[in-house]
């Protein structure tokens, strides 16, 4: 029976620097978006003092650019919403940061609450709008970044039904 440990055949990783895989600067997978958005939504000093809300339209400020990538920041007044839209051949992350907001979309309706992700491919329609009485602050990430939001003019079957 040998005797040598892993360690002994293959070596210390950390004294074989070119086996150890540098951080990434940017995320490339569905989980590293999904933790950008958890690391932005946890650090309130990167997004907190940039809030405004406009109560003519839905306010958005882009807060970073990457290879790709978009992060965005939207509030929400009661009664805002985004009209049913998908965001063509982009895929996303949407989390909420303040407040309540309700998604509606073929699934069913679900709110939306402070720390709720939702991850979605590119074609996925739906529906964003805060049915509250307070304001709601919510952070977007697209990959790619956002070319186009077609419009839906007909409320999809299954998003009817719900109201």
């Amino acid at each position: 029976m040998n005797s040598d440990s892993d360690l002994q055949i293959a070596g210390d990783i950390l004294e074989v620097p070119h086996l150890l895989q540098a951080p990434r600067e940017h995320p490339a997978t569905v989980a590293e978006f999904v933790g950008l958005a958890r690391a932005i939504a946890a650090d309130r000093s990167q997004w907190e003092h940039l809030v405004q809300y406009d109560a003519t339209s839905r306010w958005y400020h882009r807060l970073r650019t990457g290879p790709g990538y978009e992060v965005w920041l939207l509030s929400w007044v009661p009664g805002q919403g985004s009209g049913l839209h998908d965001h063509g051949p982009s895929s996303g992350v949407l989390t909420v940061l303040e407040g309540t907001l309700t998604e509606h979309s073929p699934r069913g309706t679900r709110a939306l609450e402070p720390g709720a992700l939702r991850v979605f491919a590119p074609g996925y329609v739906h529906e964003v709008v805060n049915d509250t009485l307070e304001p709601a602050v919510s952070l977007h990430i697209y990959y790619p970044g956002l070319t186009e939001m077609p419009m839906h003019g007909a409320r999809c079957a299954a998003v009817a039904q719900v109201h």
